[in-house]
């Protein structure tokens, strides 16, 4: 039987709670919890017990560690089912070689800290949990296989397309810091980890065990593409057909590996905008790039790309890759334009329209996620008002539903979205009604 010293309410609906109990360990040996005393008055039909070495002051570090889970965890990006299997190939223009080697992890921690390989700013986000790492750094140290990493050769670098994750694992442990909280990366306290390592930090290991990570050989298979030349059009579809990691890459995720360069950057750098965030509805970045996504989404569906196309379907997955190829080293003037346009574009939206402006109205009440259709009809239209000089007036609730509601729309946002004809119908009717429409009721 164990004291409570604390209780953290992480989650709280109308009809049940989920708190955390906290428990002083101090020096007694816990094997089982057989029962917990609490106030009378507290009723937690559901809890998870946290047992910590010491007494201090947690509860507001669990309730903001509890506040970004859930944010993270949450989908708040409405499916298209249009644009689903959105795949092409253009392999007969690609004339690709390849070779193998065997590479140490010593020698792998040695190329990434001299540059050889990417640096993680250009890579994609590190997505593995505490288990799921150390449960890899365990198989290093039982003597397990450990499967092929792919590197694409870009004249004297090299370029990780696949097994990133494993790569930055063993670089964070023999470092000894955790990349995602930044803290001792010690083994997982958990029953899947080996009792012998559990809980071990590097350092903390035998000199033998130490040996035999940094020694653990790695197949690489290296590839490079000899035409096009100065292109890199192959790399996202060899990134995503050999992709072997647990988590399948997200388009983006490949995009920010392959069109690395200073419209990569900016991407990044926008995705951080206040107003982009609230209106996107997650105050903090997507794990996934799915909301960089949807800002490059923006400047495509305003581009000569879709604008001057006639009629006809498109690749969205295509031409998204296309365009950010063809951007990707931009000089610093063009860059400046694709934010300033990017940054007042979202002012103007949240400050006129409001933190609803990106979603859809459904049983009398505006949806909870994000519709990238939405976005980037009533955003293009809100650009192509701000580049012919007028100002955004504000738009009441009113013209805002009854946009979402006109049955034009709502087919041109919900079937055939990557259809040139209904992307230009989407982006008129968003103008026709929230700028003509607010001018109207001025």
């Amino acid at each position: 039987m164990y004291w409570v010293t604390d209780i953290d309410i992480t989650w709280e609906s109308k009809n049940w709670k989920i708190g955390e109990i906290i428990l002083e360990k101090s020096n007694m040996n816990i094997q089982f919890l057989h029962s917990i005393l609490v106030a009378k008055d507290i009723m937690i039909p559901k809890t998870r017990v946290v047992i910590y070495d010491t007494i201090c002051d947690r509860t507001s570090y669990l309730q903001e560690r509890y506040k970004m889970m859930k944010e993270i965890e949450k989908d708040v990006i409405e499916n298209i089912v249009a644009e689903e299997n959105d795949d092409y190939s253009d392999d007969s223009l690609f004339n690709i070689s390849s070779w193998g080697a065997d590479l140490s992890f010593r020698e792998i921690i040695s190329m990434y800290e001299e540059d050889e390989l990417l640096k993680p700013e250009l890579q994609r986000k590190y997505v593995w949990d505490k288990v799921e790492a150390s449960r890899f750094i365990e198989s290093i140290l039982m003597g397990l296989p450990v499967p092929s990493v792919f590197f694409a050769q870009s004249g004297s670098q090299k370029l990780i397309v696949d097994g990133y994750q494993r790569i930055m694992t063993v670089y964070d442990y023999v470092r000894g810091i955790f990349t995602t909280d930044n803290k001792i990366f010690r083994l997982s306290n958990s029953e899947k980890i080996n009792e012998r390592w559990r809980n071990k930090a590097f350092s903390e290991l035998t000199t033998d065990e130490q040996r035999k990570i940094r020694s653990t050989t790695i197949h690489a298979i290296i590839f490079e593409q000899k035409k096009p030349e100065n292109d890199d059009t192959s790399l996202y579809q060899i990134f995503e057909r050999i992709n072997t990691s647990g988590r399948t890459l997200t388009p983006q995720e490949i995009r920010n590996c392959v069109y690395q360069g200073t419209f990569n950057k900016m991407l990044f750098e926008l995705n951080k905008n206040e107003h982009w965030r609230k209106l996107f509805g997650l105050a903090t970045e997507d794990t996934r790039m799915r909301d960089i996504e949807c800002i490059l989404r923006f400047f495509v569906m305003k581009s000569d790309v879709v604008q001057k196309k006639s009629s006809g379907q498109i690749s969205l997955k295509k031409v998204l890759n296309e365009y950010m190829g063809s951007y990707a080293d931009s000089e610093t003037k063009i860059i400046e334009k694709f934010s300033k346009d990017f940054v007042s574009t979202m002012k103007a939206i949240y400050d006129n329209i409001g933190i609803n402006a990106f979603r859809n109205y459904s049983s009398e009440k505006f949806t909870k996620k994000f519709h990238p259709a939405i976005f980037d009809a009533v955003a293009v239209a809100v650009s192509e008002t701000l580049d012919s000089g007028e100002s955004l007036k504000k738009v009441s609730e009113k013209q805002h539903i009854a946009l979402l509601q006109n049955a034009g729309f709502k087919e041109a946002v919900s079937m055939r979205t990557t259809n040139i004809d209904n992307i230009k119908k989407r982006i008129k009717l968003a103008h026709d009604f929230l700028i003509e429409g607010a001018s109207n009721e001025a």
